[in-house]
């Protein structure tokens, strides 16, 4: 995979097909079947309401038996989706508490969330540096994950790193919480997802709730912002896909267990692979962009949700990145400037990962680039979701050295560290 310059850890994060998040089920004739009048939703609601009350307690004893081996507060959650549900109708329905539980049940569906892939992590020191290890430090993972219909979801592992001790990462929870929904303000650019009840990352999952987000919510690029006052947030961005169009909106870490997904205005936004620097540069927000699918670029904002413009930063210069050249999450600040790791699309759309190197105080300005990738697909792991492929979505420095998970072949998660001062003497 490399010559020499990255050490690889014997971990692997594989997709678990039994890791399943509770969500809507909603069903719906064909077009040629539809009466304006009577939904299936009705339809099948007064179906439900015809159960005596016997085979009624029964069926919810069972669906509730059967969650709650996987799900916290599973009469909650069904009870959220009862309601949402029938706010929805025309003529709302009278239903009693088990009668309430029991449909929403049967407009929910248990969605095995990372089934086919578990891949493209991103990487960040936790705020909880508690029982961290002596020569290194605690870190949330996020990661993609690959369910029924292609449809991807963001998750997340809690973990460490020390140098005597390399990578762990800690097996997540055998629970998962059903998040509600939340708009936040009247615009409708922002939903909030809590995740009521999670005590662990590992139990939250962010899956698609927005009309943009319809078939994917992809490759979250996490970073540890530091505002100007020095205070800390967990921020991001990710690849909202509806089925036709790809665009990057703003994720906010609010809380434990709290997050905010935010609509992102501008020319830039309507593109995918933006990754947000770690603080203000010069008072603005600054981001690394891709908005013609071929080059990096260097784009600020004054507003954090508006981005337009930009700087063309990086374009396709070897053989290895003749197709396009993106990034592999935010940049990394270090004392000669800000490390960038990239990706690189060349033959056979081959996926390659290298790096650059920017200026401290003018990040518009490249300093220098690695002309060969820093890590490649190999040929034992070449195959997989999509084949000949690595690549990630956010690296961490700890004491001069880089620590990079990445996907492999979009279907697992790997693990390596190089020393920083050996990757910048690879770079021209």
């Amino acid at each position: 995979m490399n010559d020499g310059l990255f050490e690889f850890s014997s971990l692997h994060l594989r997709p678990d097909p039994s890791r399943t998040v509770i969500k809507p089920f909603n069903v719906d004739y064909p077009e040629a079947f539809r009466d304006p009048a009577r939904s299936r939703t009705r339809t099948v609601i007064d179906r439900i309401l015809t159960l005596g009350r016997n085979a009624c307690h029964a069926e919810c004893d069972a669906a509730i038996a059967s969650l709650s081996e996987r799900h916290r507060d599973v009469e909650g959650a069904l009870l959220r989706r009862f309601k949402e549900v029938n706010d929805a109708l025309p003529e709302p329905v009278a239903a009693d508490a088990e009668q309430q539980l029991l449909i929403g049940a049967y407009l929910s569906a248990e969605y095995s969330f990372e089934a086919a892939a578990l891949f493209n992590p991103s990487i960040v020191k936790r705020m909880n540096q508690d029982g961290a290890p002596a020569d290194g430090f605690n870190f949330i993972l996020s990661l993609r994950g690959i369910g029924e219909g292609h449809l991807s979801s963001v998750t997340f592992r809690t973990g460490r790193w020390s140098r005597s001790g390399g990578f762990h990462v800690d097996d997540p929870s055998p629970w998962i919480t059903s998040p509600r929904i939340e708009g936040t303000d009247e615009s409708g650019d922002t939903t909030r997802v809590i995740c009521e009840g999670s005590e662990d990352p590992s139990e939250s999952v962010l899956f698609p709730v927005t009309a943009s987000q319809r078939q994917g919510i992809e490759d979250l690029r996490m970073v540890r912002f530091t505002e100007e006052d020095g205070s800390p947030s967990f921020l991001g961005t990710y690849t909202a896909y509806d089925g036709r169009d790809a665009r990057c909106e703003l994720f906010r870490g609010t809380g434990v267990n709290t997050f905010e997904m935010t609509v992102l205005k501008g020319s830039v936004a309507a593109s995918k692979g933006m990754a947000l620097f770690p603080r203000r540069i010069d008072g603005r927000f600054a981001m690394i962009g891709r908005q013609d699918n071929e080059n990096l670029w260097f784009v600020a904002s004054d507003d954090i949700t508006t981005w337009d413009g930009g700087t063309k930063l990086v374009t396709p210069r070897y053989p290895w990145e003749f197709i396009q050249v993106g990034n592999c999450g935010s940049p990394i600040e270090l004392d000669e400037g800000w490390l960038v790791i990239t990706h690189g699309v060349g033959l056979m759309r081959n996926y390659c990962v290298g790096a650059c190197l920017l200026d401290k105080a003018d990040p518009s300005r490249l300093l220098a680039r690695t002309p060969e990738p820093i890590l490649r697909p190999s040929p034992g792991e070449r195959s997989g979701y999509v084949p000949n492929v690595v690549y990630s979505c956010g690296a961490v420095v700890h004491d001069r050295t880089l620590l990079l998970p990445f996907g492999v072949a979009d279907n697992f998660t790997s693990f390596a560290s190089c020393n920083v001062d050996d990757l910048l003497k690879r770079m021209v």
